[in-house]
């Protein structure tokens, strides 16, 4: 997305060859505004999909054409009673509430002083041929060179921010609505903000703003989805490039740099493209590319606002030298290096770029030939099997292939020191650090000691707390213990899912508080790596030991399946692998920690979702879970951590509790043997879960149950009073529940135990909603208790 003040935009190239993608690079760069296309302007309309544009009454002024027509248009509604409209009308309620919680309205209808507008499709045209249409559009030379100097500095700005993209466009040829159309509009209630029509993107409609916070920058997205010519239409039947055979030769030198030459065998989908476009870490440029042998064009240029768009990948063009055609196989070649890997202190080292330091289009199964030369005083690790590893020098050569497809492969080095365990045919291989991370910092023991004997230490009653060091925590305490859980957590997870992704699974430590889960390589905090407990300088508390120690290796392990065997295609459905392999990690400490463990864990998440953030709400309330990523907005930064994770794993606890273990367990299988190696969408999971509800359900397809706890928010208070009426043996247990804190469409599933004589206990499934619930049992004797949800199985408050 673009904001209206960018400052200073960096633009760095990289090229092989002054070719047209570098020419038109050029002329977008250079790009400023024609003054014999300036027209006073009355009654345009510019229709974009949804998006509709109405400039009332003020000047309009084009570009100068770029290969061969005006790619860039601003309007001022400079004149007295000048006005602009923009009316965009979101399609579901989601969305709707999504775009009321930035702007307090559902829907988009912004009047607007200034606009600017980028497009290569038919924007230049539609416009054009209405200004005949009205009298008083004519054209206005005498302020053009006006506008051209207050406007071209903007211009330029903005362009360079969507140059790639518009590259990308005009050496393909687009027209029409094929091409890119993005205004950025200046309101006196809302600020400068974006609306762009891309359709490259899943969801080619987004409205929103770009804005900083704690000297953080935040994508805040309004409102994004796909227009109406796209909705219920089937999707593409594939990538329109499919990636396969990836080989990789690498050279980490002495000074952490990385330069490699990836290999990848590409597929078109269709023919006659020109330009075809690629993603990369921002920290690596691409300065090379060949197709089939011969040098093709590139096109790689900084765009901060770009980035973010796209998830923090930076996009860059190739233009082969011929247009490539439909079901052939190219072999691309891409040269790229950058500094991608940095020293903390003492040989522990940061790998930033974990899955995208090698060109990739979109996340695509494919396999993997990898070689790396690297310092010899330093190990390395990468997912497949190990081939062989020879000394040259001051440098290690090291091989890996990976034969099984994955969709990405990411790969760590540093000091390690190595354990390795063999369980039920698969191999685990942890890696620890022999230096303690700098940002590490022992802490202090308490030590309590006679009074008479401490003259100069600190009294607290009668009794006198010294403090002493203690020694500095070893990174390689818990080498052989994590190398035991991990093994330990694959099988428990093996025995119920199936085999993972990749048969040999390495453990790696990476400096911070996160830990990911790639295809045979996790990434483990250092925290993880650290003993706690009584002479322990770690500095964990005994919640934050559970998380590093318990549950992040064992979610991390969860990924193996989730998220590398079966995956997503969208953001809104990437909360699924987060949620199922947070929760697999549950029903493991489960199994070795009892129940009390996971208790503990779901009641934490609960709290962070009831939280209240800075405008009184709940962090729960920012949301649908299906949001995924814009839920980490300026308006509550935390928010997609909380949703995804905690929320994730109450509703998979919910459907576990609602399904019964066997039937659980039975649709986590069906749906690694449906999705194994395919995309798995929120309705996918839905219909494949609906599949396993209990015998004469009350939500047997789980649609109200999804519309509840997936697609909107809330948490609900829950109250119970019942009465026993008749005589045995024509008992009638009469009840009602009463469901507050929620909108009126709220629709809980609720448990309620009936506990009986001699053991017997009957559950009773009762739906709440705006009005009391009632419910009616017939019982041959009095119960001994009835107790609303007494296994938390239902997130309440």
């Amino acid at each position: 997305m673009l904001r209206w003040k960018l400052g200073v935009v960096l633009c760095l190239a990289a090229r092989v060859w002054a070719g047209e993608a570098d020419s038109l690079a050029r002329a977008i760069r250079e790009n400023s505004f024609d003054h014999q296309e300036c027209y006073r302007v009355r009654d345009l309309e510019l229709a974009v999909e949804d998006i509709k544009i109405y400039l009332t009454d003020g000047h309009l002024i084009f570009s100068r054409p770029v290969a061969g027509r005006p790619i860039a248009a601003v309007f001022v509604a400079d004149v007295e009673g000048g006005d602009a409209e923009v009316i965009l009308l979101p399609p579901d309620r989601a969305e709707r509430r999504s775009l009321a919680s930035y702007i307090h309205s559902p829907n988009l209808d912004e009047h607007f002083r200034t606009g600017m507008f980028l497009f290569t499709g038919g924007a230049y045209e539609a416009i054009l041929a209405q200004l005949p249409s009205n009298p008083a559009n004519r054209r206005a030379p005498e302020l053009g060179a006006v506008l051209d100097e207050q406007f071209t500095p903007l211009l330029r700005n903005m362009s360079a921010s969507y140059q790639t993209r518009l590259v990308l466009d005009l050496v393909n040829r687009v027209s029409g609505d094929r091409g890119i159309f993005a205004a950025l509009l200046d309101s006196a209630k809302l600020g400068t903000f974006d609306v762009v029509y891309d359709p490259l993107r899943a969801e080619p409609i987004i409205a929103g703003q770009m804005t900083s916070r704690d000297n953080r920058l935040f994508l805040d997205t309004w409102t994004s989805f796909q227009p109406r010519s796209m909705r219920n239409q089937p999707g593409p039947g594939g990538p329109d490039l499919a990636l396969s055979n990836y080989r990789i030769e690498s050279a980490i030198g002495a000074d952490l740099e990385l330069r490699a030459t990836t290999r990848v065998t590409v597929r078109p989908s269709h023919s006659g493209l020109r330009a075809v476009d690629f993603d990369i870490s921002p920290l690596m440029a691409v300065t090379a590319a060949t197709v089939d042998g011969r040098p093709a064009e590139v096109l790689q240029r900084e765009s901060p606002r770009g980035n973010a768009a796209r998830g923090g990948n930076e996009m860059f063009v190739v233009a082969p030298a011929e247009p490539l055609q439909a079901g052939r196989d190219y072999e691309f070649v891409f040269e790229h290096r950058g500094r991608v890997v940095f020293d903390t202190g003492d040989r522990v080292l940061f790998v930033t770029a974990r899955g995208n330091w090698y060109p990739v289009h979109g996340l695509q199964f494919a396999t993997y030939d990898l070689t790396f030369r690297h310092p010899k005083d330093l190990d390395l690790v990468a997912p497949g099997d190990w081939q062989d590893t020879r000394t040259e020098g001051d440098s290690r050569v090291t091989h890996f292939r990976v034969r099984s497809a994955i969709r990405f492969a990411g790969f760590n080095l540093g000091n390690y020191a190595r354990a390795r365990v063999e369980r039920g045919g698969y191999v685990v291989e942890v890696c620890a650090n022999r230096a303690l991370e700098r940002d590490v910092k022992p802490t202090q023991n308490l030590l309590m000691r006679d009074p008479a004997a401490a003259q100069s230490s600190r009294r607290v009653g009668a009794i006198v707390v010294e403090p002493i060091p203690l020694p500095p925590p070893n990174p390689l305490d818990r080498l052989h213990e994590i190398a035991a859980g991990v093994a330990s957590a694959l099988e428990f997870m093996a025995a119920r899912f199936g085999p993972p992704a990749l048969d040999h699974l390495t453990v790696s430590p990476i400096p911070g508080t996160f830990g990911q889960g790639f295809p045979g390589l996790i990434y483990l905090s250092t925290l993880s790596y650290l003993r706690t407990g009584p002479g322990s300088s770690s500095g964990l508390t005994q919640d934050q030991a559970l998380f590093f120690q318990q549950v992040m290796q064992a979610h991390e392990t969860a990924h193996q399946w989730w998220g590398n065997r079966v995956t997503t295609g969208s953001y809104r459905d990437d909360w699924l692998m987060e949620a199922l392999a947070n929760y697999s990690a549950l029903l493991y400490l489960e199994k070795t920690r009892g129940p009390h463990a996971v208790e503990t864990l779901l009641d934490g998440y609960r709290s962070e979702l009831l939280a209240k953030g800075e405008s009184g709400q709940s962090v729960e309330s920012a949301g649908p879970i299906t949001m995924g990523t814009r839920l980490d907005s300026s308006q509550a930064p935390g928010a997609w951590r909380s949703i995804t994770y905690g929320k994730g794993t109450w509703i998979v606890h919910m459907l576990r509790h609602y399904l019964g273990d066997q039937r659980f367990y039975a649709m986590l299988s069906e749906v690694l043997k449906r999705y194994d190696h395919r995309e798995m969408s929120t309705e996918d999971f839905r219909r494949v879960v609906a599949r396993f509800t209990p015998p004469r359900s009350d939500d047997a397809d789980l649609e109200t149950f999804f519309d509840t706890w997936v697609y909107s928010t809330g948490i609900p208070t829950l109250k119970m009073s019942y009465s026993v009426k008749g005589k045995a043996p024509a008992l009638r247990l009469v009840g009602t529940i009463t469901e507050t804190g929620v909108e009126g469409d709220f629709a809980a599933l609720v448990p309620v135990e009936i506990r009986l004589g001699g053991g017997q206990v009957a559950t009773q499934w009762v739906r709440c909603g705006s009005d009391p619930a009632e419910f009616n049992v017939s019982l041959k004797q009095p119960p001994v208790r009835v107790t609303l949800d007494p296994d938390r199985a239902v997130l309440r408050r």
